[in-house]
């Protein structure tokens, strides 16, 4: 499905860095000259048209900050990048000579948005990067990639930015990095790159969640650099000067993902097949159990008794969290574990309860 050359030009470190809004033909210029003295940042990135949650913030300069983006590559050799939310965006970005486009989190939740998008890029071959949906929407955000895949575009990648919650937490984003994972796992070849500036909302944080999203393999990071932060336009709180984030990239470590040390292969594969052992018992025990709902769900069925009984679950929480607790095992895991075993256990009991029962008449 995906160009490997789009994978091979995506050669880690591969940072994409700019600020979060075009302020200025100087800001531009300024923070374009500063990053292109970093070896690892290939691409400048900018936004030209800025959704707003709300109005009179500032959406962004528009069409006269696209004429001075024409200026970054041709006095950096930074290729640049833009944020495009419908066809007329599409069609002033090409015009305007910018190498690669990018759908953001509010337009990759709504598939008309995208698939307007899509239509606008045929025949284009343009690289194109697509934001995870504000939400997490796992199928939104292959959605998004099939369209545009669709579209003829062959050299995609995706850009993990975190997903709204309303939860309050330390990131601005929750990371859900088990969804960046399965959409690899969906499209091996597919590079991701993390947008830590959105996950964090704070620029004290951006280090922490690179050197993570490096760690779990992914292909770069997009991070939202502006010469004077405090003084952004927009989004003030998450950026950093070219000055720091040099310095971060110069912190992180850069892991391998080949395992050519044979003394360390040959442990690994040691470790893992205990695992395999250990996850085969796993196995063979949730079997066990659900033989033992299976025959408390016939029990239910013969004396009349409802499916769900809140005190028990509640006390299976309560007493399992504690033990898991003493085995050092994290509280939210294990709520988690028994919820999803516990929805199974409904599922097999429904089941049964509904033996003999004409579904057409319910």
């Amino acid at each position: 499905m995906i160009n490997k050359n789009w994978q091979a030009f995506v050669k880690k470190p591969f940072v994409i860095a700019g600020p979060c809004s075009a302020e200025s033909e100087s800001q531009v210029m300024e923070t374009a000259t500063a990053l292109s003295k970093i070896e690892e940042v290939k691409i400048f990135r900018a936004g030209i048209w800025k959704p707003r949650t709300r109005p009179n913030s500032f959406e962004g300069i528009g069409l006269a900050a696209l004429d001075w983006m024409k200026n970054v590559y041709p006095e950096t050799g930074l290729l640049t990048a833009v944020e495009v939310a419908n066809a007329q965006h599409v069609e002033l970005a090409l015009k305007a000579g910018i190498n690669i486009l990018w759908l953001g989190a509010r337009t990759t939740v709504n598939p008309f948005y995208v698939q307007e998008i899509a239509d606008a890029l045929k025949g284009t071959g343009i690289p194109v990067m697509v934001k995870n949906p504000i939400h997490p929407e796992l199928q939104l955000w292959q959605g998004a990639i099939e369209r545009i895949y669709n579209a003829g575009i062959d050299q995609i990648a995706a850009i993990h930015r975190g997903f709204y919650t309303y939860n309050k937490t330390l990131f601005r984003n929750n990371p859900h990095w088990d969804i960046a994972i399965q959409l690899k796992m969906w499209q091996p070849d597919l590079p991701i790159i993390c947008d830590p500036s959105h996950i964090t909302g704070r620029r004290d944080l951006i280090k922490i969640v690179s050197q993570k999203a490096l760690d779990l393999d992914f292909q770069g990071l997009m991070i939202e650099t502006h010469p004077n932060p405090d003084k952004a336009l927009s989004d003030a709180a998450q950026q950093i000067t070219p000055k720091t984030l040099k310095e971060i990239l110069a912190d992180l470590v850069y892991r391998d993902i080949k395992i050519t040390n044979k003394e360390f292969r040959s442990q690994l594969e040691e470790l893992r097949s205990e695992i395999d052992k250990i996850d085969e018992n796993l196995l063979e025990i949730l079997a066990h159990r659900f033989e033992m709902i299976e025959k408390i769900g016939t029990y239910k069925r013969e004396n009349n008794v409802a499916i769900l009984q809140l005190e028990r679950f509640m006390e299976i929480l309560k007493t399992r969290t504690e033990i898991g607790a003493k085995l050092n095992l994290n509280e939210q895991f294990v709520k988690q574990l028994f919820d999803q075993i516990h929805q199974e256990s409904i599922q097999k009991q429904t089941e049964i309860l509904s033996q003999g029962i004409n579904i057409n008449k319910v």
